[in-house]
C-alpha cells in the first residue's frame, strides 16, 4: 500500500485521543465549576430577598438559615448546611456585580415559564455598599472555582481580594496555591516591591496551577453532583485498596470495633479534611480514628492526626465516652509504621486498657507490609497482561 500524507502512526493516533479526552474532559471540569458558581450566587441573592422582604421572615427571625439548612438537608443534598449557605449569602453581597454575567449564562434556563432571573431585585433595593471588583465578571466566573472564592472572600479589604482575583486567574492558581500566597503576604509584598511585575513573574514561575481535569475532586463540586466523598477523594487505587483491606481487617479483629465512616469529612477553620476511617470502640467506649499514608512516617502526618482526635474530643464526645485514639499507618515500599496518636489521656488505666484492646503495633504492621506486597503483586500481574 502507497503511504501519503494521512497515514498516522499508533503513536500518534494514541497522542491525538489523549488531547481529545483532555480537551472535553477540561470543558466539562469548567461547566460543571462555573454552574455551581452561579448557583450559588443565586442562591445567596435568594437568600438575602427573602431576609429584607419575606412575608414571614419575622416568624423565624435570626434562625432563618438554620431552619433552611435543616429543611434542605433532609429533603434535597446533605451539602447545603448552615455555613454553607451562609458562604453563598456572603458571596452574593461581596459579588453583586456577578448579575449581568449570571443573566447571559442562565437565560436559556426556564422554570414555570419564568426564567430563573426574571424576579432577581435590582441590586439599588438592596443597598450593598460593596466596592465592585475590577475584575470582569465573566472572567470571575470561568476561571475561579467557588472553593477560590471562599479563599478570597477571607480578605476583607476589596483592593487585596481584586488583587488577588487578578493574580490568581493571570497565574491560573489551585486553592493550594492561592492560599499559600496569602499566607506568604504576597500582596502586603508587592506593594513594598519597586518592580511589582518580576514579583508577579517570580511568584508564578513557581506557582502551582490548577489542573481542569482534578477540579472535579473539589469537596464542593463531587457533593454539587450527588458523588460520595469516597467516590472522588482517593487518587491512589493503591490507597483505596489497603484502606477498604484495613477496614475489613479491624472488624474482623473482634476488638469492639464499630465501623461509622470512611473518609469522614470534618471542617476546622472554614477547611475541609477526610479522615480515612472512623470507628467506634464499644469496649473502651471511645472514637478510634485510622490515618493511612502510603509514604514514609513524616512528622507532619502525626501532627495532622492529633490535630483530628483534639476535634474530635471538643466537637463528637458524648457523656461517657473516653478521649478518641488516632492510629497513623505509614508504608514506605515493604516497610511499615504504626504510630498511635493519643491527645490528653492522662489516665494510667485507660492507657493500659487501650494497649489491650486494640491491635498491637506488630500486627498492624504485618498486616500493611503484606497487603502492600499483595496489591503490588496485583498490580504488576495487570499490568503484565495487557
Amino acid at each position: 500500500m502507497k503511504e501519503t500524507d494521512r497515514d498516522i502512526t499508533l503513536g500518534a493516533l494514541t497522542e491525538t485521543i489523549y488531547r481529545i479526552h483532555n480537551e472535553f474532559a477540561a470543558r466539562v471540569n469548567r461547566a460543571v465549576n462555573m454552574s455551581l458558581t452561579l448557583r450559588n450566587w443565586l442562591i445567596g441573592c435568594y437568600i438575602t430577598e427573602y431576609e429584607l422582604n419575606g412575608s414571614d421572615r419575622a416568624a423565624y427571625g435570626e434562625r432563618v438559615v438554620e431552619v433552611l439548612a435543616s429543611t434542605l438537608q433532609s429533603s434535597l443534598d446533605r451539602c447545603y448546611t448552615t455555613r454553607y449557605l451562609r458562604l453563598c449569602r456572603q458571596f452574593y453581597t461581596s459579588y453583586p456585580h456577578l448579575r449581568k454575567s449570571l443573566i447571559s449564562e442562565t437565560n436559556v434556563y426556564q422554570q414555570k415559564g419564568k426564567s430563573l432571573i426574571s424576579l432577581l431585585p435590582s441590586l439599588s433595593e438592596h443597598k450593598i455598599e460593596t466596592a465592585l471588583s475590577p475584575v470582569k465578571p465573566e472572567l470571575i466566573i470561568k476561571h475561579l472555582s467557588f472553593t477560590h472564592i471562599i479563599e478570597l472572600m477571607k480578605c476583607e479589604n476589596p483592593t487585596k481580594r481584586a488583587f488577588y482575583e487578578i493574580e490568581c486567574i493571570r497565574g491560573n492558581w489551585s486553592v493550594r496555591e492561592l492560599k499559600r500566597q496569602v499566607s506568604s503576604l504576597f500582596f502586603e509584598r508587592s506593594g513594598l516591591s519597586i518592580d511589582k511585575e518580576k514579583l508577579s513573574e517570580l511568584a508564578n514561575r513557581s506557582a502551582e496551577q490548577t489542573d481542569l481535569r482534578l477540579t472535579i475532586r473539589d469537596p464542593y463540586v463531587f457533593e454539587f453532583l450527588g458523588l460520595k466523598p469516597q467516590e472522588v477523594m482517593n487518587e491512589s487505587h493503591l490507597e483505596d485498596e489497603l484502606i477498604r483491606r484495613l477496614e475489613d481487617f479491624l472488624l474482623e479483629l473482634g476488638h469492639g470495633f464499630c465501623f461509622e465512616a470512611r473518609q469522614k469529612r470534618i471542617q476546622i477553620g472554614g477547611e475541609d479534611f477526610f479522615i480515612d476511617l472512623v470507628f467506634y470502640h464499644r469496649l473502651l467506649k471511645c472514637h478510634v480514628l485510622v490515618e493511612l499514608k502510603i509514604d514514609k512516617f513524616r512528622h507532619e502526618n502525626l501532627g495532622q492526626l492529633n490535630t483530628y482526635v483534639n476535634w474530635f474530643t471538643k466537637n463528637m464526645m458524648a457523656d461517657g465516652d473516653n478521649p478518641p485514639v488516632g492510629i497513623l499507618l505509614c508504608t514506605d515500599k515493604n516497610r511499615a509504621l504504626a504510630e498511635y496518636a493519643l491527645a490528653g489521656m492522662d489516665n494510667q488505666l485507660f492507657i493500659s486498657r487501650y494497649q489491650l484492646q486494640l491491635p498491637g503495633k506488630e500486627e498492624m504492621e504485618s498486616f500493611i507490609e503484606e497487603q502492600v506486597l499483595r496489591a503490588g503483586h496485583k498490580l504488576s500481574t495487570n499490568g503484565n497482561n495487557k
